[in-house]
């Protein structure tokens, strides 16, 4: 009966809780929502002060008593309390023309492969309290595979490799199920970690992250170019103090990223090695399909391709591909329950 209720006054949402951006899905609407999973907290007296694209905005660049953190790392709930606040403000600003103190809606959310029970738990917990009345959960990568409209419940073999902020999941995918994954902490962060470490060794400058990522975005690429890139790398002399600006190419960041790109297409060639050769053998018909921002790194699809010999695409709108997929989950829970992730623990009373 207080489901009845509560239903009238609320929109079912898909969330993918990703380490760098957070994206909802509002059944009947599409995607509302695109911003950093990033939050502002006053340490001295524990206030949240702005959260997503405004508390990204102040990274960097806030007093020492204001901390704009990642509540989640690595795709896994790290600050319990904060990521709880941060899911209020989404489903909030979700229901912000309805009446949303009434607001209690059913909730996909995208979790990364692999995690534990009780990761899986925290991620629940902190949906139920931020007023969510069902809770879903689902694998990222399976998400993605059913948001690029993959055959996920056909006893085909499809492979999928969601490259994010934090993580990269790599999963074979057949019969509604995950037969063989990979989750690597290599992902969009470590890349700028490594540009960071490049531009300190070889340059002695001290670069800001947001900084390295820019120079990710514009020149950053796996594979040789046929016209060479150029940016302006702008921080501090490690030396003087002083600011300090050099000319860097694509070669130069391609060298920078080398060790975690080779890492990232060595575990997708082990994954292929230990899937059943069946569906080795779909997954050489069908090809591997690339989801993620990460994705989108220049010449990483060419690579794979040249290192696995076989066929590689990036999906189409490949950034939103997980929140896609939560999306179509909740539009017939039932018919895809298969997809979802068990969780055991809701069965064993408390």
């Amino acid at each position: 009966m207080f489901n009845k209720f509560f239903s009238r006054f609320s929109k079912d949402i898909g969330i993918d809780l990703g380490t760098a951006n957070t994206l909802v899905y509002v059944r009947g609407r599409g995607i509302v929502i695109n911003e950093p999973s990033v939050v502002a907290v006053n340490q001295k007296t524990g206030q949240i002060v702005a959260i997503g694209t405004e508390a990204k905005r102040m990274v960097g660049r806030t007093p020492a008593q204001i901390v704009a953190t990642r509540p989640l790392v690595a795709g896994v709930v790290s600050d319990f309390e904060v990521t709880e606040e941060m899911l209020k403000y989404f489903i909030r600003k979700v229901h912000e023309r309805t009446w949303a103190f009434f607001a209690r809606p059913r909730v996909v959310i995208g979790i990364p492969s692999g995690v534990t029970e009780v990761e899986k738990r925290a991620v629940e917990d902190a949906a139920r309290n931020a007023g969510a009345r069902e809770v879903y959960l689902v694998e990222e990568p399976m998400a993605a595979a059913v948001g690029v409209r993959l055959p996920v419940q056909e006893a085909v073999g499809s492979l999928i490799v969601d490259i994010g902020g934090g993580t990269t999941d790599i999963a074979v995918i057949s019969l509604g199920g995950i037969v063989v994954s990979k989750n690597l902490k290599i992902a969009g962060d470590k890349l700028n970690e490594d540009i960071i470490r490049f531009a300190r060794d070889e340059f002695k400058l001290l670069l800001g992250e947001r900084t390295a990522e820019d120079i990710k975005i514009a020149i950053g690429s796996a594979y040789e170019l046929p016209e060479p890139l150029e940016a302006t790398m702008r921080g501090r002399d490690l030396i003087t103090g002083l600011p300090k600006e050099i000319m860097v190419d694509d070669a130069d960041i391609r060298r920078a990223m080398r060790h975690s790109i080779n890492v990232l297409v060595n575990a997708i060639k082990a994954t292929v090695e230990e899937t059943p050769p069946e569906l080795v053998a779909d997954i050489m018909h069908r090809g591997i399909v690339l989801v993620g921002g990460g994705s989108l790194l220049r010449g990483l699809d060419h690579l794979i391709q040249e290192e696995t010999h076989i066929p590689v695409r990036v999906a189409d709108d490949s950034l939103t591909a997980v929140v896609r997929g939560t999306g179509i989950i909740l539009e017939d829970v039932d018919a895809l329950r298969e997809v979802l992730v068990s969780t055991d623990y809701e069965k064993v009373p408390a």
